[in-house]
């Protein structure tokens, strides 16, 4: 595992193996960081960021929202995809362009030449702020992979096996890096422990995720 703050960015994307078929692209995105940035704030003026309900009643400490035909939440009622973002009553905003053809080439890169995402869950992520261990099983068709793309303030990415009890391995993500499981680590429980505090340059005092799915 790479240093999580010691020195700059890479300029150059590697490869690095997780599992089978999960790799992380390092720097895979930092040439589109303007054209991304420009397209969460379009999407976040007409979808604002929030922070949904779990089933269990309890406030989630990262804040979302989606675009594309369908966009991910979660209530009381339980976690799913809907067309409508309840909070404003309309659509989920379309899914950027530059959101598209950077999710397809970095889904191609990976060996999955056949993603085409519907739907992309934005999270944001301020100091403080953590994802516990999950899999990401509300999809309709598991045999697309999952493109998550990190951008602002470095974490630790925890990616572990297919029960949740399986060890856990633990990698550093920096902006740019983009994440891609499918195949055999389709269901891997992964997470993403406490935000520690920091300021990013293009982003400031949080981190944002883009993670892009085949929902429909």
């Amino acid at each position: 595992m790479i240093d999580l703050f010691g020195g700059e960015e890479p300029n150059q994307t590697t490869r690095e193996e997780m599992a089978e078929g999960a790799v992380i692209l390092r720097g895979f995105a930092r040439h589109l960081e303007e054209d991304l940035l420009a397209a969460v704030r379009e999407v976040a003026q007409l979808s604002p960021f929030r922070r949904m309900i779990t089933p269990g009643g309890h406030v989630m400490s990262v804040a979302m929202t989606n675009c594309g035909q369908a966009g991910w939440v979660t209530n009381r009622q339980g976690y799913r995809y809907d067309a409508i973002d309840p909070e404003t009553g309309k659509p989920w905003p379309p899914m950027p362009g530059s959101f598209i053809a950077l999710a397809v080439s970095a889904a191609a890169e990976a060996g999955y030449c056949k993603f085409r995402p519907d739907a992309c869950l934005i999270n944001r992520y301020e100091p403080g702020a953590r994802l516990s261990l999950h899999q990401d099983r509300n999809e309709r068709d598991l045999a697309n992979p999952i493109v998550s793309v990190s951008l602002g303030l470095p974490t630790i990415f925890q990616f572990g096996g297919l029960k949740r009890a399986d060890p856990i391995k633990k990698y550093a993500l920096r902006h740019g890096d983009v994440a891609v499981w499918g195949g055999p680590s389709r269901l891997c429980y992964h997470g993403v422990p406490i935000l520690k505090d920091g300021e990013h340059p293009k982003v400031g005092r949080a981190r944002l995720n883009l993670t892009f799915r085949r929902a429909l």
